[in-house]
């Protein structure tokens, strides 16, 4: 294993014999009878992971977003002994802001993808020049294609510290950096490190909200409203999280055992989400970012990877840090530089501006959208880069 600072050219090219082997697996499923509810009560729906697999197995072309991911400047380096992939799209205009973002789970540098256009190229949706950014979009360890910790200790912390090291390798002596989910956690942790060259951060999804659901007020409708969605979260959605917090391991074995296990597994995450995707199936409706060939080409990547295992194996180490943290009585550090928030309203929690304020006290930007949800990147690219735009235009001159 290297540890050297060369950033390598990646090419996607996934062996033919591993297309085959998961085709064969799709084939010998063993399928559950019809769930006895007319909802997701019970989890992931009979008909929709058959409509999925139906797709998946005489439609959907693997090799078509091969060549897509292909077209982009794709690379890998070595940080901190682990081997990280990411996306490097430079804009065209003149003084872009480099910006890091980081993607979730279950989803992947896929659900990213959509933004890279508007972000990178303003002038040719709806921006100005002066709005460009350059683009650098990483997989987190253990995820898609970057490599798999061979240790623990691979927190919020050291994933941020990684991508700082990253953006100083590229030259970025000046930078932003985004996240929601497992990325609004790394990204929240950038703010709080607060390495030389990071001038602000946005964040989509409030990390800390759990922790502090006892104190987070709910005297507004507003309030209350996502007070509900909270404890909804933790009573009825929350299996995910539970299980790769405590035993990712054991979820392990299903996941890189069964192709269609692996896709129940990632679609059963949130309501609002599941819903929209079994539109694009069921109902062949997609809502915006989210269609047939989007999603499943993200559940192709974690299966051809092998990285279900490895991707849960965060929320084990999440839980960990905070566990500790928690015993030694330790506060996190302030976040030393400026903080922008987008609410939208199919998130887990749409957390209200008094919510955003408790965390970051001295909040930069905050909004509330009128559509998207926990995927917003994905599912509303235009309106997301719209947000990415006004969060940070304050600090291009800063």
């Amino acid at each position: 294993m290297s540890n050297d600072n060369e950033i390598r050219p990646f090419r996607l090219d996934a062996p033919e014999e591993a297309i085959a082997d998961l085709r064969r697996r799709i084939a010998a499923t063993r399928w559950p009878t019809r769930e006895l509810v007319t909802d997701r009560a019970q989890g992931v729906q009979l008909a929709m992971v058959q409509e999925l697999v139906r797709y998946w197995t005489t439609e959907h072309d693997w090799r078509a977003f091969e060549a897509k991911l292909n077209a982009l400047p794709q690379y890998t380096t070595y940080i901190d002994g682990v081997e990280i992939h990411f996306i490097h799209v430079r804009s065209q205009h003149e003084n872009a802001l480099p910006l890091i973002m980081t993607h979730g789970w279950p989803g992947s540098v896929v659900e990213l993808l959509g933004v890279i256009g508007p972000l990178t190229d303003p002038t040719a949706h709806g921006g100005r020049a002066e709005d460009a950014f350059h683009l650098v979009l990483p997989s987190l360890p253990g995820y898609g294609f970057s490599g798999e910790p061979a240790e623990f200790g691979w927190e919020n912390g050291r994933i941020a510290r990684a991508w700082a090291e990253l953006m100083g390798r590229l030259g970025y002596t000046r930078y932003v950096a985004q996240g929601g989910d497992v990325g609004a956690a790394v990204t929240d942790a950038m703010g709080r490190q607060g390495p030389e060259g990071l001038l602000g951060i946005h964040i989509n999804l409030l990390p800390g909200a759990l922790g502090l659901k006892d104190q987070l007020p709910a005297k507004s409708e507003q309030e209350r409203a996502a007070k509900d969605a909270l404890n909804t979260f933790t009573t009825d959605g929350y299996g995910y999280f539970l299980e790769q917090t405590t035993r990712p391991q054991t979820i392990g074995y299903s996941l890189l055992d069964s192709p269609v296990g692996l896709a129940a597994w990632m679609l059963d995450h949130d309501t609002d989400s599941y819903y929209k995707i079994s539109r694009a199936f069921v109902d062949g409706k997609p809502v915006g970012g989210l269609t047939r060939d989007t999603i499943v080409d993200n559940i192709t990547l974690y299966w051809l990877t092998g990285t279900g295992a490895s991707a849960a194996r965060w929320y084990w180490e999440f839980g960990r840090f905070l566990a500790a943290a928690a015993a030694a009585g330790q506060a996190p550090p302030p976040v030393t530089v400026p903080v922008g928030f987008t609410t939208f309203p199919g998130e887990l929690w749409a957390a209200p501006r008094s919510w955003v304020e408790m965390v970051y006290p001295g909040l930069a930007y905050f909004n509330e959208v009128d559509k998207g949800g926990h995927f917003a990147a994905w599912e509303e690219p235009d309106l997301f880069a719209t947000e990415m735009r006004a969060a940070f235009r304050p600090l291009r001159k800063s």
